[in-house]
């Protein structure tokens, strides 16, 4: 069974006649590959400057008619809710879509998608729990304080979960009452694609979300720069968010940033050394390394450090040799987004920085696991190195692959330094079964997310986002939702009509004291 089309264009108002094989019409054309084979599984017709500017519009009119953004909160719950329940449904192929479009092991897309139709199921909830407030104002005035939607908002949405983090930003945006454009990923922008498709039938009104398939640089650039967008929110790397950054902030409009990450794993002597080493190489290695709060950086305490290592590596080299094809559940790990990616890791790894204990090269020759010819895609292996020098890049920057850097402390202040030894602050790890410790290190540790014996977990109703160079706003939680709204005040007089002549007639002609403000 067909898992996707041959071909998909932009999702919007204006070209719901194009029909399920658009045409290019002088529209640049990209061609989406599997990065395990190489082999095109669709073409995707990208959105030109008429496009960008036509989805504004429209999703500005939409906005300003109020079929959705004055619509009564429980009528939008019930259409996410309706799309939670369709998305369950279709979990099995997009999965697929994922695993083909990004290369990652089908396993990790099962797990991972099984469990998006609860960020929607989340703001539906919340939408019918939220409530407005009553300010306590000074005098008979009754002032009450609702959250009303921004109006349209931009999503830039990134290659390594495509759609857990379009739904991530999608499901408070459409709870609050905006109305949303999407620019995906040009390498991995199906199941976005496919989503709108399915918000549509579900009862979301044309123009409230669209998808603008193309390249950051023009189509991105095109979409955040228009001045009627109100909020952009974007998954990156910290230089693009920084350049968005700069535009939305000329425009006055609002910002979320997710950005890069070097999350270390600080692994203390009183840790079960087991669960330490197995919770490290998930850490490290789910999703090839690629993701914002991937483990890059391992941190063990000396008196645990050589018990550790031997777990470990013994874990890496468990992962390595059951890698295969990405479509085989029983395959541990797939492969980088392309070749270009895997090169670009491959040199920093090959530079003579450092020792390599595993992995640092890529992978040709056949799978032990399934006979998969690795030379087909873009398999690298699980790689760990240590004696890196903290201001060597492999320390410092984010690589985006399944690279580690091992480096070991005496003392808890030592451990600390080396963990926010990084300009990044978005994700980190403590293992120890001392709870004092836990909690004193936690606080010390500059990130936004800290795990204590566990990582990368991740749920609608926790804060998610980073603190340095790692970003600036958060997703998820009411946060995320009061993020796509902002605050109005209405504030009545309940005065009588001879109070308020007494006591509101600022230019009387007498002397009496009146209130200003």
């Amino acid at each position: 069974m067909k898992t996707h089309r041959p071909r998909y264009g932009p999702f919007c108002a204006h070209t719901s006649a194009d029909g399920p094989l658009p045409q290019a019409n002088g529209r640049e054309v990209l061609s989406i590959k599997n990065p395990a084979t190489g082999e095109e599984l669709c073409t995707v017709v990208s959105a030109s400057q008429e496009d960008v500017e036509t989805a504004v519009f429209n999703a500005n009119e939409a906005f300003r008619q109020g079929i959705w953004s004055r619509a009564p909160a429980v009528q939008r719950a019930v259409v996410l809710s309706n799309l939670a329940r369709d998305l369950e449904e279709r979990v099995p192929d997009l999965a697929t879509v994922e695993s083909l479009q990004t290369g990652r092991a089908i396993r990790e897309m099962r797990a991972q998608l099984g469990r998006l139709p609860e960020w929607l199921d989340y703001y539906a909830a919340l939408l019918r729990t939220h409530a407005s407030f009553v300010a306590p104002t000074q005098g008979p005035l009754l002032n009450y304080v609702q959250r009303v939607p921004l109006g349209v908002v931009a999503q830039i949405t990134p290659f390594n979960h495509p759609l857990l983090i379009a739904v991530k930003k999608i499901a408070p945006a459409l709870a609050a009452g905006n109305s949303v454009i999407v620019k995906p990923s040009e390498l991995a922008p199906i199941s976005v694609l496919e989503l709108a498709e399915m918000a549509e039938n579900a009862g979301v009104p044309a123009g409230v979300l669209q998808v603008l398939p193309g390249y950051g640089r023009t189509v991105g650039k095109m979409l955040v720069s228009d001045p009627t967008v109100r909020k952009v929110d974007i998954t990156a790397g910290t230089d693009t968010g920084k350049a968005i950054g700069s535009i939305v902030g000329a425009n006055l409009a609002q910002y979320t940033a997710e950005l890069g990450g070097k999350a270390p794993i600080v692994v203390f002597d009183d840790a079960d050394a087991q669960s330490a080493a197995n919770g490290a190489a998930f850490a490290s290695f789910v999703a090839s390394g690629q993701t914002c709060v991937s483990a890059t950086r391992l941190v063990v305490q000396d008196g645990i450090y050589d018990e550790f290592m031997a777990l470990f590596m013994k874990k890496v080299e468990s992962v390595t040799s059951r890698m295969g094809n990405p479509l085989n559940p029983k395959s541990t790990m797939g492969t980088v987004i392309s070749l270009r990616q895997l090169e670009r890791i491959e040199k920093l790894v090959q530079r003579g920085v450092g020792t390599v204990l595993a992995g640092g090269r890529r992978m040709t020759g056949t799978s032990p696991l399934d006979g998969y010819d690795f030379s087909q895609g873009a398999f690298f292996p699980p790689t760990v190195l240590t004696d890196v020098p903290t201001h060597d890049d492999l320390w410092r920057e984010e690589i985006f692959g399944p690279v580690v850097v091992v480096a070991r402390f005496s003392s808890e202040r030592e451990g600390v330094e080396l963990a926010n030894a990084c300009k990044y602050g978005l994700g980190a790890g403590i293992w120890t079964q001392d709870l004092s410790k836990a909690h004193r290190i936690s606080a010390e540790i500059e990130a936004g997310l800290v795990w204590v014996n566990t990582h990368h977990r991740n749920d609608p109703s926790s804060p998610w986002g980073g603190m340095k160079e790692s970003g600036i706003g958060r997703e998820n939680g009411v946060e995320a939702f009061e993020a796509y709204s902002q605050s109005k005040s209405t504030i009545v007089n309940i005065a009588s009509v001879e109070d308020t002549r007494a006591q509101q007639d600022w230019f009387a002609e007498d002397d009496a004291e009146k209130r200003y403000g």
